[in-house]
């Protein structure tokens, strides 16, 4: 246990100094508290300290085996997502937020002269909300800077019943106030300045700062220095809320928001399923290798919403282009059976859903790399743990997926030293095996990937490997050195073990298990690699099977065959393009006739109706 204690100490002691949320686990990974802080290394780390704690502390923390976090903005942030945390979990340890407390919003009321007001409740009375906020002194602070920044009066008057009634106070003097009680300003007006608190509430402050600036800098030069005066007061009190404005979607929220992070050396994929508002579930994806394509990416989302139901609306971060994002739309619309939509997020409230979970992203890839830096001592430790002879250069490893009996495919992946080399990356479709057998699918993978060096020479597979890795176990193992000796060639193989929990364990030979969980370096660059061969060779299965999808589709046109269906969807890209192509297009692709093309418009014009 103290071991394990230590483990998390050092984890925590990386965590960075900003806002969020934890989660504690116990050794089940049953969620047994929950908790938020505005610096998540100072307090996390304080659990696994020497220093003394209470009962209860301690007692919590005698049960932690790990712990996940989710980066926030703020701390009103952190707070919001505790509370819906804490609510959906009900973790032994919390002792608050655990009642049906809500936060307050901020309202916009619907009334000829709407008014911002902060409530609890929320009612379909056509109001707008925003929020939830801290508490009820947060929400007031935001009312009142909202109320500056559009110039709406705070005061208990109600209009237009009191218009006229009165003499402007103070707030209209220094600008504050529009004055709708001595009535300076008409009813459209008024709704105007609505709209840009609105605007304000809704994420877009940099909009309206920037639309307050050109004012201000009109205004100046034509001498009306009072009015520019007003005007970067409210410029000052946007300024304000960009350290209380938050992101935490209403109730009707039910999105996904996807943040992508990639650098030369991996790309990390954080989920945030968000459901009624609260973030029902997180979810992580780790590869290392470089930047993924985004056709790879694309099919790897496809993969995650094999094994999830996604919402309607799927927000991604703007590294997934838009062609992309359509093509991932159509395709899970049709595997759903409903309309989904994949939308690449611009402005507002969606981006920033998405830039928290990009920035959860660029962490968790800032911790990992922390951990695999020194290439030379990682692999003097492979050899010297494996008892190789040479230090390995290159390494391959390997991994069979199908869906079924369709689809086989083996992916190969390669690495010079520790870095992934993507240029030498093959796949294998599985020839001869009809149905799902990952030992001869293996067997078949690597003779031929063999014999293209041994015996066709190919520039392709220009060396043999110093070590292969298989994503499998003892008989994997035993599999490929029976087809190595075959074939006359010595290279050390070894299989990369998983535990119950689908995570590396250690690694094996035909005979024996060897222990790596000594070595977090070592181990931690095998479970790299387990992960990047894995996600290989789903996403080319995937790919594979998305255009069987495809093709199948297109076969079921009078005079359209497996040959035709895939001159065309070569020829047009995607399946969209093919759909809009008129039949001219469609007889210009060679081997595809008048009659033909004819058919496919007609097909794909009864789509429509």
């Amino acid at each position: 246990m103290e071991n394990r204690r230590d483990y998390l100490r050092k984890k925590a002691l990386r965590l960075p100094l900003c806002p969020g949320v934890y989660i504690m686990k116990n050794s089940r990974g049953d969620i047994i508290y929950v908790g938020k802080s505005a610096a998540l290394k100072n307090r996390v780390s304080q659990y696994f300290s020497e220093s003394s704690k209470n009962t209860k502390t301690a007692s919590m923390v005698s049960n932690v085996y790990d712990f996940d976090y989710i980066l926030c903005d703020t701390e009103t942030e952190a707070l919001a997502l505790e509370n819906s945390k804490i609510k959906q979990y009900s973790p032994k340890y919390n002792i608050k937020l655990k009642d049906d407390k809500t936060y307050p919003y901020v309202k916009i009321t619907n009334e000829e002269y709407p008014r911002l007001i902060s409530t609890r409740k929320r009612v379909s009375d056509g109001g707008l909300y925003f929020g939830p906020y801290t508490n009820s002194a947060t929400c007031r602070n935001i009312i009142r800077s909202v109320s500056q920044a559009a110039t709406l009066p705070t005061c208990k008057k109600t209009f237009p019943k009191d218009i006229g009634k009165t003499r402007p106070c103070i707030y209209y003097q220094i600008g504050r106030c529009c004055a709708p009680c001595a009535d300076k300003v008409t009813a459209d007006q008024y709704r105007e300045l609505v709209k840009s608190a609105e605007s304000i509430l809704n994420g877009d402050i940099s909009g309206e700062k920037a639309n307050l600036t050109a004012r201000m800098e009109k205004v100046s030069e034509e001498m009306n220095f009072e009015l520019a005066a007003n005007l970067r007061d409210r410029i000052k009190a946007l300024d304000a809320l960009f350290s209380k404005q938050k992101v935490v979607s209403s109730p009707e929220t039910f999105t996904d928001a996807i943040g992508i992070y990639s650098d030369d050396d991996m790309t990390v994929i954080s989920f945030f399923f968000i459901r009624a508002g609260m973030i029902a579930d997180t979810e992580v994806h780790e590869f290392v290798g470089g930047h993924i394509g985004a056709e790879e990416l694309s099919a790897f989302i496809a993969s995650v919403y094999e094994m999830r139901e996604p919402s309607k609306l799927i927000l991604v971060s703007d590294e997934l282009p838009l062609s992309e994002a359509e093509t991932l739309s159509a395709h899970l619309t049709k595997t759903q059976g409903r309309k989904i939509e994949v939308r690449v997020t611009q402005r507002g409230q969606n981006r920033a859903l998405c830039r928290m979970a990009k920035e959860n992203a660029e962490y968790r890839a800032k911790l990992i790399k922390e951990t695999t830096d020194k290439e030379t001592v990682i692999l003097a430790d492979l050899a010297q743990t494996l008892g190789l002879e040479v230090v390995p250069d290159r390494i391959e490893s390997y991994d069979i997926s199908n869906f079924g009996n369709d689809n086989i495919t083996a992916g190969m992946i390669v690495l010079e030293g520790t870095k992934f080399k993507k240029a030498d990356y093959r796949v294998f479709n599985i020839k001869d095996t009809e149905y799902e057998d990952d030992y001869a699918s293996m067997r078949e993978a690597i003779r031929r990937r063999i014999r293209n060096t041994t015996v066709k020479k190919s520039t392709a597979f220009p060396v043999l490997p110093d070590l292969i890795l298989l994503d499998g176990g003892k008989t994997h193992v035993s599999v490929v050195r029976s087809v190595l000796e075959e074939e006359g060639v010595d290279i050390p193989v070894f299989g990369m073990v998983k535990d119950d929990y689908h995570k590396t364990r250690a690694l094996c030979d035909d005979g024996n298990d060897v222990d790596i969980s000594h070595d977090k370096a070592l181990y931690m660059f095998i479970y790299r690699v387990q992960e990047e061969v894995h996600r290989f060779a789903i996403s080319r299965m995937s790919g594979a099977k998305r255009k069987t999808l495809k093709t199948s589709s297109l076969e079921k046109i009078k005079g359209v065959g497996p040959a035709k269906a895939k001159l065309l969807l070569s020829h047009f890209g995607t399946l969209s393009a093919l759909k809009s192509a008129t039949a001219e297009e469609l007889a210009a692709v060679k081997g595809i006739n008048a009659e033909t093309a004819e058919n496919i418009v007609k097909h794909f014009s009864k789509e429509k109706i």
